[in-house]
Protein backbone atom coordinates (compact mmCIF):
# COMPACT_ATOMS: atom_id res chain seq x y z
CA UNK A 1 0.00 0.00 0.00
CA UNK A 2 0.98 3.27 -1.43
CA UNK A 3 1.69 6.28 1.91
CA UNK A 4 1.41 9.39 0.51
CA UNK A 5 3.13 12.77 2.10
CA UNK A 6 1.57 15.99 0.59
CA UNK A 7 2.85 19.67 1.43
CA UNK A 8 0.90 22.57 0.17
CA UNK A 9 2.15 25.65 -0.67
CA UNK A 10 1.39 29.11 -2.40
CA UNK A 11 2.24 28.68 -6.20
CA UNK A 12 4.84 31.68 -7.78
CA UNK A 13 6.57 32.17 -11.49
CA UNK A 14 8.79 28.92 -9.90
CA UNK A 15 5.50 26.45 -10.38
CA UNK A 16 4.11 28.35 -13.32
CA UNK A 17 4.54 25.04 -15.33
CA UNK A 18 2.92 22.18 -13.04
CA UNK A 19 0.46 24.74 -12.27
CA UNK A 20 -0.52 25.03 -15.78
CA UNK A 21 -0.69 21.52 -16.37
CA UNK A 22 -3.23 21.03 -13.28
CA UNK A 23 -5.10 23.83 -13.99
CA UNK A 24 -5.29 22.26 -18.20
CA UNK A 25 -6.36 18.74 -16.54
CA UNK A 26 -9.23 20.45 -14.77
CA UNK A 27 -10.36 22.38 -17.59
CA UNK A 28 -10.52 19.23 -19.68
CA UNK A 29 -12.31 17.81 -16.58
CA UNK A 30 -14.92 20.13 -17.33
CA UNK A 31 -14.98 19.01 -20.96
CA UNK A 32 -12.32 21.46 -22.69
CA UNK A 33 -9.99 21.23 -24.80
CA UNK A 34 -6.43 21.04 -24.25
CA UNK A 35 -4.62 24.25 -23.98
CA UNK A 36 -1.18 24.56 -22.45
CA UNK A 37 -0.54 27.77 -23.85
CA UNK A 38 -3.80 29.46 -22.54
CA UNK A 39 -3.59 27.88 -19.43
CA UNK A 40 0.15 29.14 -18.98
CA UNK A 41 -0.77 32.86 -19.86
CA UNK A 42 -4.15 32.93 -17.56
CA UNK A 43 -2.29 31.45 -14.53
CA UNK A 44 0.68 33.98 -15.32
CA UNK A 45 -1.49 36.78 -15.55
CA UNK A 46 -3.62 35.61 -12.64
CA UNK A 47 -0.49 35.42 -10.44
CA UNK A 48 1.79 38.15 -11.43
CA UNK A 49 -1.70 40.72 -10.79
CA UNK A 50 -2.67 39.08 -7.26
CA UNK A 51 -5.70 38.71 -8.99
CA UNK A 52 -5.89 35.31 -6.97
CA UNK A 53 -4.15 32.63 -4.97
CA UNK A 54 -3.26 29.14 -6.27
CA UNK A 55 -2.26 26.88 -3.95
CA UNK A 56 -0.52 23.31 -5.18
CA UNK A 57 -0.27 20.33 -2.87
CA UNK A 58 2.72 18.07 -3.78
CA UNK A 59 3.50 14.21 -2.98
CA UNK A 60 6.85 14.86 -1.44
CA UNK A 61 8.03 11.17 -2.24
CA UNK A 62 7.56 11.78 -5.84
CA UNK A 63 7.75 15.90 -6.15
CA UNK A 64 5.00 15.67 -8.37
CA UNK A 65 1.99 18.30 -8.25
CA UNK A 66 -1.28 16.36 -7.10
CA UNK A 67 -3.47 19.16 -7.24
CA UNK A 68 -4.65 22.36 -6.57
CA UNK A 69 -6.97 24.93 -5.15
CA UNK A 70 -7.33 28.47 -6.83
CA UNK A 71 -9.07 31.49 -4.82
CA UNK A 72 -10.29 34.89 -5.92
CA UNK A 73 -10.94 37.76 -3.29
CA UNK A 74 -14.15 39.64 -3.07
CA UNK A 75 -16.10 41.27 -0.40
CA UNK A 76 -19.15 41.54 1.39
CA UNK A 77 -20.51 44.69 1.17
CA UNK A 78 -23.50 43.49 4.41
CA UNK A 79 -20.41 42.56 6.44
CA UNK A 80 -17.74 44.86 5.46
CA UNK A 81 -15.86 42.46 5.17
CA UNK A 82 -13.63 40.32 2.38
CA UNK A 83 -14.69 36.84 1.25
CA UNK A 84 -12.77 34.18 -0.41
CA UNK A 85 -14.45 32.60 -3.64
CA UNK A 86 -12.75 29.03 -3.92
CA UNK A 87 -13.26 28.98 -7.80
CA UNK A 88 -11.01 26.11 -8.41
CA UNK A 89 -10.55 22.82 -7.25
CA UNK A 90 -8.75 19.33 -8.62
CA UNK A 91 -6.74 16.66 -7.97
CA UNK A 92 -5.49 14.26 -10.12
CA UNK A 93 -7.26 11.16 -10.08
CA UNK A 94 -4.24 8.95 -8.76
CA UNK A 95 -4.38 11.27 -5.50
CA UNK A 96 -7.95 11.41 -4.64
CA UNK A 97 -9.05 10.08 -1.45
CA UNK A 98 -5.57 10.14 -0.12
CA UNK A 99 -5.91 13.09 1.65
CA UNK A 100 -4.83 15.71 -0.56
CA UNK A 101 -8.06 17.63 -0.95
CA UNK A 102 -8.51 18.07 2.99
CA UNK A 103 -4.79 20.02 2.56
CA UNK A 104 -6.34 22.12 0.10
CA UNK A 105 -9.11 23.00 1.68
CA UNK A 106 -7.27 23.56 5.21
CA UNK A 107 -4.64 25.83 3.63
CA UNK A 108 -7.74 27.74 2.28
CA UNK A 109 -9.53 28.03 5.46
CA UNK A 110 -5.96 29.10 7.09
CA UNK A 111 -6.17 32.12 4.23
CA UNK A 112 -9.73 33.33 5.27
CA UNK A 113 -9.17 33.45 8.19
CA UNK A 114 -5.90 35.31 8.11
CA UNK A 115 -7.27 37.79 6.08
CA UNK A 116 -10.15 38.52 8.18
CA UNK A 117 -12.47 37.03 5.99
CA UNK A 118 -16.06 36.68 6.46
CA UNK A 119 -15.89 33.04 5.10
CA UNK A 120 -15.36 30.94 1.88
CA UNK A 121 -18.13 30.47 -0.53
CA UNK A 122 -18.11 27.59 -3.93
CA UNK A 123 -19.93 26.12 -5.99
CA UNK A 124 -20.20 22.71 -7.57
CA UNK A 125 -21.80 21.07 -10.25
CA UNK A 126 -25.27 19.72 -9.35
CA UNK A 127 -24.60 16.58 -10.54
CA UNK A 128 -20.50 16.19 -8.83
CA UNK A 129 -21.83 14.16 -5.73
CA UNK A 130 -18.60 13.34 -5.09
CA UNK A 131 -17.08 17.45 -4.35
CA UNK A 132 -20.49 17.73 -2.63
CA UNK A 133 -19.93 14.96 -0.25
CA UNK A 134 -16.31 16.64 0.20
CA UNK A 135 -17.54 20.05 1.07
CA UNK A 136 -19.83 18.70 3.66
CA UNK A 137 -17.64 16.80 5.23
CA UNK A 138 -15.21 19.89 5.40
CA UNK A 139 -17.97 21.90 7.27
CA UNK A 140 -19.41 23.79 4.29
CA UNK A 141 -23.35 24.30 4.19
CA UNK A 142 -25.31 23.98 1.09
CA UNK A 143 -27.02 27.45 0.55
CA UNK A 144 -31.17 27.10 1.32
CA UNK A 145 -31.63 30.49 1.14
CA UNK A 146 -30.02 32.31 -1.66
CA UNK A 147 -30.57 31.49 -5.54
CA UNK A 148 -27.38 32.00 -7.65
CA UNK A 149 -27.77 33.46 -11.47
CA UNK A 150 -25.45 34.28 -14.34
CA UNK A 151 -25.93 35.86 -17.57
CA UNK A 152 -23.95 34.54 -20.00
CA UNK A 153 -21.57 36.74 -22.95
Amino acid sequence: MTVYRFAVRKAGGQDIEQAAELFNAYRMFYGQEPDMEGARAFLTERLSRNESVFFIVWDEATGRAAGFTQLYPSFSSVSMKPVWTLNDLYVREEFRGKGAVQLLMEESRRLAAATGAKGLQLSTAIDNKRAQAVYERCGYKRDEEFYTYSLTF
